[in-house]
């Protein structure tokens, strides 16, 4: 119990650096502080762990017909749900913002869970 609220906490922490990455380049994509992306990366851990499974349970037919395409157009949709639900994230150039936000905030995660699983491989397993 105590291992899964503390990975899940770091996993809170890992997106909300990556939201301020992302926020430095050139996507659209505006967040205030680091604490509103501290929040913006809680909703969004919680939306994935929530919404998206009943989402992705429904949209199974979906999924197939488009070779999984809809599973990238679910993600899209839970980063611009994120950024609604938080004050002090902004999209500036609105569905474009969350599609190149989206993308980016998959690789760049992808990326520091694997640097954070090296580094410390017992603490998210």
């Amino acid at each position: 119990m105590v291992a899964g609220l503390l990975a899940f906490l770091i996993t809170v922490l890992i997106t909300a650096i990556t939201l301020v990455i992302i926020s430095w380049l050139p996507f659209g994509i505006e967040v205030n502080s680091f604490g509103k992306a501290l929040t913006a990366g809680l909703v969004l851990g919680l939306l994935n762990a929530f919404v998206r499974p009943v989402v992705l349970f429904f949209g199974f037919p979906i999924t197939i017909l488009t070779l999984g395409l809809f599973w990238v157009a679910v993600n899209i949709v839970m980063f611009g749900l994120a950024a609604w639900l938080v004050e002090g994230v902004r999209l500036r150039w609105g569905v474009w913002s969350a599609i190149l936000g989206a993308i980016a905030l998959s690789i760049m995660n992808s990326i520091l869970h694997e640097v954070f699983t090296r580094l410390f491989p017992t603490l998210l397993t």
